[in-house]
């Protein structure tokens, strides 16, 4: 489906359909609480997607007074690691969320859950099946038609609980057992076609241990765990509607405290998958450089890449909670992080492909120093001196030989402003043996609102002294797909051929000296190229490396498009 373009504020509802059904459910009853709660499973790092489920869940909670609970869904001790629940609890906290002292897991929770699975039990409500997941897959039936009874459904009560006792114990092998809810085999619901609450599975969990043999189905340990904490709205993914009944059947038959499920379409971006499992693949085969990579839509790797907090939250509440899937355009993550560090990103001159320009009215060993502001939209940053000697470098692409028009920067004969410095005028241009362009010979006027013959000078371009610029390692980072739906793999081929083979290329650019010094995180706009921060890994003291952020808009490329 195709990606949304970024829309107007105006054009956005005040008010979602979940604020909705809580305003009427508070109209109804004002001593309503609104108690959230955000669940991940501990089996990978978060990534953007969570992030609108944090967001929402914790937005919800704050804007109504509650309370918002982290609760890490840890059921499956083969997939989960206490890296993963670090680096969420980190992630979490890093975006805004608070829970206060309400930090839960679904492990605390392992003997109530089994306690009440006696109880569905002894009130006729579960049975132990031996039938392997083979079987069990055909018997289920399909859409279409109804499944068939197990031919274990109708064991005995005692038989049921000596089995699962036995379970627990130890004494089945993995596979061999499980415990389903006796429900409806018939049911056009193929959730409620007796679901299985336990399985028997000898692994190491990373908080029990070695206490449990047996552990509980996400669907069986969600509305539980919902209900101990007193959560008042689940807020789910849209996926999970069609469990909503099953969710809602475990809580009436144990006759506990019952919370609202509401379920809210999942994010898509273009450019990107979403997928935890094809993001571990991503990692594990080595395709990125880990859960921290740049082009990774993790939290994390967004973190590395100079993405910050607010706008995060900026993005997730322009696009808004949906009710139907839909497909995000990147461009509405890109502009969210450009107009927060538009705002607060220090500006600083980097040239990322150098052509050095002599200039020739400055005498050799001179050098001057030029007061530029630190952020012209915020004089009250003040400002800071950047050296200029006889020998600056700009960039590459900011002279052309042979220049249409409406090419405002420099050509031969042609003028340009230098940022903060003064008027260069191209008086010889010096090429190599195989006519590539080393050097320009330009004179120079420090008066910066001169004219030339006669008329303003329209360009203006960024620099840097030649002697004081410091070599530092830049990476550009792009999408790391080519395609916009990398999930549409070619015929025969996987998500991994839509990989973009540029999404990361290294250049050793020329920057102002100042930036030698520059601290891990730190981000600053590099005038007229892009928003750039210390990469938080590889720096060293004096020895930054920057990562790019996102591009400024390109005008110029804009018109060669067209």
């Amino acid at each position: 489906m195709p990606a949304e373009s970024p829309a107007t504020p105006a054009s956005r509802p005040s008010r979602n359909f979940i604020q909705q059904i809580i305003d009427a459910d508070r109209a109804k009853n004002p001593n309503v609480v609104v108690h959230t709660r955000f669940p991940p499973e501990p089996n990978g790092y978060l990534h953007i997607g969570h992030a609108k489920s944090i967001c929402l869940n914790f937005g919800l909670a704050k804007e109504y007074n509650g309370k918002f609970n982290l609760r890490f869904d840890d059921t499956n001790p083969a997939k989960e690691e206490q890296e993963y629940v670090d680096s969420i609890i980190d992630d979490v906290r890093w975006l805004g969320g608070d829970w206060e002292d309400r930090l839960f897991f679904a492990s605390d929770y392992f003997d109530q859950l089994y306690e009440w699975a006696v109880k569905l039990i002894k009130d006729g409500k579960a049975y132990v099946c031996d039938l392997t997941a083979e079987e069990m897959r055909e018997h289920r039936g399909t859409l279409t038609e109804p499944g068939k009874d197990s031919p274990y459904r109708t064991r005995e009560v005692e038989e049921n609980l000596d089995l699962l006792e036995r379970m627990k114990a130890g004494e089945f092998p993995d596979g061999s057992r499980t415990l389903r809810a006796k429900i409806d085999m018939a049911s056009p619901n193929l959730n409620l076609r007796d679901p299985v609450m336990y399985r028997v599975k000898h692994a190491h969990h990373h908080r029990t241990g070695d206490k449990w043999c047996i552990y509980p189905s996400y669907d069986y340990t969600h509305g539980q765990s919902d209900s101990i904490e007193g959560v008042t709205y689940s807020i789910c993914t849209l996926e999970f509607e069609n469990h909503r009944p099953l969710y809602d059947w475990f809580i009436q038959q144990l006759d506990i405290h019952t919370p609202r499920q509401i379920e809210f379409a999942r994010m898509n971006l273009s450019y990107a998958v979403m997928s935890k499992r094809k993001l571990l693949q991503l990692v594990q085969e080595g395709h990125v450089a880990g859960w921290d990579d740049p082009r990774m839509l993790t939290i994390r790797g967004l973190r590395r890449r100079g993405y910050t907090p607010a706008a995060m939250r900026a993005f997730c509440d322009r696009i808004g909670v949906a009710k139907f899937n839909s497909t995000i355009d990147m461009a509405w993550l890109e502009d969210a992080i450009r107009e927060d560090l538009n705002e607060r990103a220090m500006r600083r001159m980097a040239v990322m492909q150098p052509l050095r320009v002599v200039l020739t009215n400055i005498q050799p060993g001179e050098s001057m120093e030029m007061e530029i502001p630190n952020h012209p939209q915020k004089l009250e940053e003040g400002k800071r001196k950047v050296p200029m000697g006889r020998e600056i470098f700009i960039e590459q692409d900011d002279f052309m030989e042979d220049a249409p028009k409406k090419f405002f920067r420099l050509k031969p004969g042609g003028a340009v402003r230098l940022r903060g410095a003064g008027i260069a005028i191209c008086d010889e241009v010096v090429k190599d043996p195989q006519g590539n362009v080393v050097e320009l010979k330009c004179s120079f006027n420090p008066d910066t609102t001169a004219l030339v013959d006669g008329k303003k000078v329209k360009g203006t371009i960024h620099w840097v002294d030649a002697e004081s610029a410091i070599d530092c390692e830049v990476r550009l980072y792009d999408h790391l797909f080519a395609v916009e739906s990398p999930d549409v793999a070619p015929e025969g081929g996987t998500f991994l051929d839509n990989l973009n083979p540029h999404s990361l290329e290294t250049t050793i650019a020329k920057l102002e000296p100042c930036l030698a010094d520059a601290s891990s995180g730190e981000s600053f706009q590099f005038e007229r190229v892009g928003y750039f921060v210390v990469d938080s890994v590889d720096s060293k003291p004096g020895q930054p490396i920057f990562n790019r952020t996102v591009t400024l808009r390109d005008t110029w490329g804009k018109q060669q498009q067209k």
